[in-house]
């Protein structure tokens, strides 16, 4: 028999399924059925009793969801997942933690047990003892991991992590008098967007610090701009060009010198794990994505969680409620809620309702316990390593560069220049990111506005293996070959994946926004 050939990296063959599926809301048919549900029988009704909802909670017209059969339902959810990129089909390289690294599945059955999704936030808690053993301890894990003193799981991700920690300030100077007087929050330009956005929503003006000659924050910038108004300093540590600043400490030291509060988005700790922490690095404040660093997957903002922990200090101002680890008369211990934010005005109270996301933390405390402190480690100086293999063979293309800090190791992440090749060629970054998923491979530009020409933004994290990236870079290689044979066939793509090009230009209109299906029948179709 004939050996078939794989020697191939590029995997030109590649062809995503492709439905042109409607949305549920249109296959919807007057009258069709998934299931019908019938009437409690007569002994049912006497025994239980028919629950009286009141007038004005009744609804006065019934609820537009879609009517549609089961077997329908099922086809067009088969169809939608079969139209997807993800960790678990591609080799997920572009924007790496973000979209994400790979997951255990034995966590996910974890999650997924009975004993776990059918617990109520009212039950008693003698009957929830066991999730909130988990979460004390994810807790006390985090503590030791950052050096701070305490954590909240509230945050539904990085960005309401970020507003939480602005929120604490905010209060903290409220405390003391000086919220009026302290209005300022600095950050940097390569810092992740929402370290500036979450502050800007809570009323701070936003002073951005750029690099300087080196690509290291400006100190002399950053000297200048810290003064009497400084309430704080969001920072990342790596920035987003996976560039670490050896400095920091000293850019902390002189926010404390003038008054001020540091806060350390640590979004994505997954290279710094066992190497360094926010206490060290004189930070009062910090956040983790679990999703990001500790392999829960991605929650989109919804059900994730943005971890947020405190010095001691700053413990009051947190929300609530903590749960602290008690001892019993008979010499067991017991967990139990702490609810003194309740009383407390220094407290930012409650930034969204219950504790936080169950599922979430117990996926992150099975990926934490099942690695131990070495295995942590591990994960972090895999998670460089493969960056820094995958940024020296890139650099060896003639047509990719990296800004800053020329002849230096990055950290987790690069986030590199292809302006070369758009000179070249005409061909964008954007361009090469459409191609990229004909081959069934994600890649990722850079948040917007582009602080660096053409970016391509690559974090390998410890998932991939040295095949893996072999295959990504030769893909790389292929697509960046094509922009100077073949240019059209990069212009028109993507060909072979779910999309074709997409008109991004009513994200600048707010009158084509429509984020629900209400929202769009009103106004593309001119109906309440």
């Amino acid at each position: 028999m004939q050996r078939i050939d794989r020697s191939e990296k590029v995997r030109k063959n590649f062809h995503q399924a492709k439905w042109d599926e409607p949305i549920i809301f249109e296959l919807s048919t007057p009258g069709e059925r998934g299931i019908n549900v019938p009437a409690a029988e007569p002994e049912i009704q006497a025994a239980v009793g028919v629950p009286e909802i009141p007038e004005s909670m009744r609804r006065k017209t019934p609820a537009a969801l879609p009517e549609i059969a089961q077997p329908r339902v099922l086809r067009h959810y088969m169809r939608l997942s079969q139209q997807t990129l993800g960790a678990d089909v591609n080799i997920e390289i572009g924007q790496g933690t973000c979209t994400v690294k790979y997951s255990p599945k034995i966590n996910e059955q974890l999650a997924r047990l009975p004993q776990v999704t059918e617990l109520h936030p009212l039950q008693p808690e003698e009957t929830v003892q066991g999730m909130m053993e988990i979460f004390h301890k994810t807790d006390t894990i985090l503590r030791e991991i950052s050096g701070l003193d305490r954590f909240t799981f509230q945050p539904g991700g990085g960005s309401q992590g970020i507003l939480t920690m602005a929120s604490v300030v905010y209060n903290y100077f409220a405390d003391r008098g000086e919220a009026d007087q302290r209005d300022e929050i600095i950050t940097t330009i390569y810092s992740h967007p929402s370290d500036a956005a979450a502050p800007a929503v809570k009323g701070y003006k936003i002073i951005h610090i750029g690099p300087d000659k080196d690509g290291y924050p400006d100190f002399e910038a950053f000297k200048a701009a810290v003064g009497p108004r400084t309430a704080g300093f969001f920072v990342a540590n790596p920035e987003d060009t996976g560039v670490y600043n050896p400095r920091v400490k000293a850019f902390t030291d002189l926010i404390h010198e003038n008054g001020g509060l540091c806060g350390y988005d640590q979004a994505n700790a997954n290279g710094l794990l066992g190497v360094t922490r926010a206490r060290e690095a004189g930070f009062d404040l910090c956040f983790f994505n679990l999703h990001k660093t500790f392999s829960t997957p991605h929650g989109c903002g919804g059900p994730a969680c943005g971890a947020t922990g405190a010095v001691k200090k700053l413990e009051p101002f947190l929300p609530g409620p903590f749960i602290n680890e008690v001892d019993h008369a008979d010499g067991t211990k017991g967990y139990e809620f702490d609810n003194r934010f309740l009383d407390d005005p220094r407290s930012v109270g409650k930034v969204r309702s219950w504790y936080g996301v169950a599922p979430v933390v117990v996926k992150a405390y099975a990926w934490i316990m099942s690695l131990g402190a070495e295995g942590l480690w591990e994960t972090a100086k895999v998670a460089v390593l493969n960056n820094n293999y995958l940024f020296k063979k890139l650099m060896e293309v003639p047509c990719v560069d990296a800004p800053y800090i020329d002849g230096k190791q990055r950290v987790e992440q690069v986030r590199y220049t292809i302006e070369k090749l758009t000179k070249d060629t005409g061909i964008t970054s954007g361009d090469i990111q459409r191609r990229m998923m004909d081959f069934g491979m994600h890649y990722w530009t850079s948040h917007h506005p582009y602080h660096i020409s053409e970016p391509m933004t690559l974090e390998p994290t410890e998932t991939p293996s040295k095949k893996d990236l072999d295959e990504y870079i030769a893909t790389l290689k292929h697509v960046f070959q094509e922009a100077y044979d073949t240019p059209e066939i990069i212009k028109t793509a993507p060909h072979q994946s779910v999309c074709h090009q997409v008109d991004d230009s009513p994200s600048d209109d707010p009158d084509q926004w429509a984020i629900t299906w209400r929202m769009y029948l009103k106004k593309a179709k001119g109906r309440a």
